[in-house]
């Protein structure tokens, strides 16, 4: 014959089996809150360095854009000033009576303006392109810090199953739902699609596709 459910309960292993769940699940419980609660200043904190970073690279962004939108004028900037050097030398150098040793000097001082003109471009146009590559990889890492959010919800609602769990197993609870209960009441808090993969043990999703999904924050 069977035992009964209160033959079970009076069983001296499963007396001791509850009073090791009643001492672990607590213990849990509190390395869950504790990692919860450390990650989230940790990542609070690398985003508010993040943030006052920010403007700093606005700053840089929009003085490359300056620069480069100096050099590209046509009138007013350095390319500009060039042009206007070889513009306003061309009738001296085309005069026939000026001294072959003058044309050559205004020659290698027009040489030297459009070299220094090239040189700025050189700089500015990388300059520009990093400063960009910054900017966007910012932008990843604050998309990355913002799933700590996600993580942060998951365990919080472990603590809260856990907690209810060692209520159950202390006797607190005044009855005791059965183990499709219990889980159908967990799996109804779920508010990601990885929590009910997880809850269903379906991997087919893959990490891979959770992490191609668009964000949420709840």
């Amino acid at each position: 014959m069977q035992p009964s459910s209160d033959q079970k309960l009076d069983d001296p292993a499963a007396q001791a089996l509850i009073k090791l769940c009643a001492g672990v699940l607590p213990v849990w419980a509190r390395h869950l809150a504790t990692s919860r609660s450390q990650s989230e200043a940790a990542v609070t904190e690398m985003l508010q360095a993040f943030s006052d970073i920010g403007p700093h690279i606005n700053m840089a962004e929009r003085q490359s854009q300056q620069i480069t939108e100096a050099l590209s004028q046509s009138d007013g900037s350095v390319t500009g000033l060039a042009r206007a050097c070889d513009h306003a030398m061309a009738p001296v150098l085309n005069d026939a009576s000026l001294p072959a040793g003058a044309a050559q000097a205004i020659q290698r001082v027009l040489n030297m303006v459009h070299q220094a003109v090239s040189a700025l471009e050189n700089i500015a146009k990388p300059f520009n392109h990093e400063t960009q590559m910054v900017a966007a990889q910012v932008e990843r890492m604050y998309i990355g810090f913002q799933y700590q959010d996600r993580i942060s919800q998951m365990m919080a609602l472990l603590e809260g199953d856990i907690a209810r769990l060692q209520d159950a197993v202390a006797g607190r609870e005044s009855s005791i739902p059965g183990l499709s209960d219990w889980l159908a009441r967990l799996e109804s808090q779920y508010a990601m699609a990885e929590q009910r993969q997880d809850h269903s043990g379906d991997s087919s999703g893959g990490l891979a596709d959770g992490a191609n999904n668009e964000t949420t924050f709840f």
